[in-house]
């Protein structure tokens, strides 16, 4: 795995950003080895579904995160197209992150895939993190890309750099150097819209952006955001390594590959998804006083509908017929896209989370279809 030069870090503040490359098409391939080396697509099957992710060799014909299915078909006909079994990646993620948690005392979760690191004070914090990068190889199959830096900026962007299996080390005068000619879309937060009004502006480059006078960027983003994007060119952050965040909501939600109109079979789907959604929160003993609704018409219009109860439920009975009333209430006067049920303002009843360490024998026994009860994530 490649280092970037480390010189000029300060070693007393370091984080790690560790993300596990092509996660949910990698954990296909541990399931079945006979795909590595071919172009593999994790995607629905529907007429609207869109790719999860795909394996490096599908992605140099095009195919990437979010884009139509049926494009990816057209870009990469001989890919090998898998529906996606996010039960189980949700349980591999677990594994992954008690490794995480069990080696570093301050983690960051901020997806199935991915966390920050806090590494300061750590001793050999490179080989620290090369040792985990190997222990969640061995473990879980799964390969990491790393990247080190005096923040989570640079740290998020140095792990992106040199994927699959990067480890990057950067000081932020580093990163401003080597990503200089880069679009300011590669800093996360600066979105397309964003980066096409910098653009407009003749600022095409991080390193023009870094550049541009404060006074420009405030006339035209506003005084918070246009110095915001300076700072982010010049890679400089001041977010610290926090707790994972206990999810405050939970939802499901489906879209359809034809639109419904019928109010009965919409009924079905909201009752199925209400059962889904109460059986993941009672795995966790958890409960939430508000239930809502999310209905996505055919011409995209989208409304929300809740309802606050005055004691927590994970009875899916009782989340189901408030749910149906909520819809029933709105009573959508087109065709629906999209269905979907949320409980929020959740709490813990009795039970409380899954604690204790995962081990090897639980990933191997996850990655074989088995053991499907004994690891769950929040959505």
């Amino acid at each position: 795995m490649p280092v970037a030069g480390t010189e000029d870090l300060n070693e007393d503040v370091l984080v790690a950003h560790l993300d596990a490359d092509a996660f949910y098409v990698s954990i296909e391939l541990a399931r079945r080895p006979e795909l590595r080396g071919k172009p593999v697509v994790v995607a629905g099957s529907g007429p609207r579904a869109v790719v999860t992710t795909a394996s490096y060799e599908a992605r140099r014909f095009g195919v990437g995160s979010a884009i139509p299915a049926s494009r990816a078909r057209r870009l990469c006909p001989q890919a090998i197209f898998l529906s996606p079994d996010f039960p189980t990646y949700r349980r591999v993620s677990a594994v992954m992150m008690d490794l995480l948690r069990a080696h570093i005392e301050r983690v960051e979760v901020v997806g199935l895939d991915e966390a920050y690191l806090d590494l300061s004070g750590l001793h050999s914090p490179r080989a620290a993190m090369r040792r985990l990068v190997e222990e969640i190889r061995n473990v879980t199959q799964l390969t990491c890309s790393v990247g080190i830096g005096p923040n989570k900026l640079v740290a998020k962007v140095a792990s992106d750099a040199e994927k699959p299996a990067g480890f990057v080390v950067l000081s932020r005068e580093q990163a401003v150097r080597r990503f200089a000619g880069s679009p300011p879309g590669l800093i996360p937060g600066i979105g397309p819209k964003t980066a096409a009004r910098l653009a407009d502006m003749g600022l095409q480059t991080l390193a023009a952006l870094a550049a541009a006078p404060e006074q420009l960027l405030v006339d035209r983003f506003g005084p918070n955001h246009g110095r915001e994007l300076i700072r982010k060119a010049r890679f400089e952050h001041d977010g610290r390594i926090g707790e994972p965040r206990k999810a405050v909501s939970e939802s499901r939600e489906r879209t359809f590959d034809r639109d419904i109109s019928d109010r009965s079979e919409l009924g079905a789907v909201l009752e199925r998804m209400s059962g889904e959604l109460c059986a993941s929160l009672a795995t966790r003993g958890r409960s939430g006083r508000t239930i809502a609704i999310k209905v996505r018409l055919d011409d995209f219009t989208t409304v929300t509908r809740a309802h606050s109860l005055s004691q927590p439920t994970c009875n899916a009975e009782t989340v189901a017929a408030v749910a149906l009333r909520l819809l029933e209430e709105y009573a959508p006067a087109r065709p629906v896209r999209l269905l979907g049920v949320r409980m929020a303002a959740l709490s813990f009843g009795e039970g409380g989370e899954r604690d204790g360490a995962a081990t090897a024998d639980t990933a191997s026994a996850v990655l074989a279809g088995q053991g499907e009860d004994q690891l769950a994530l929040p959505v």
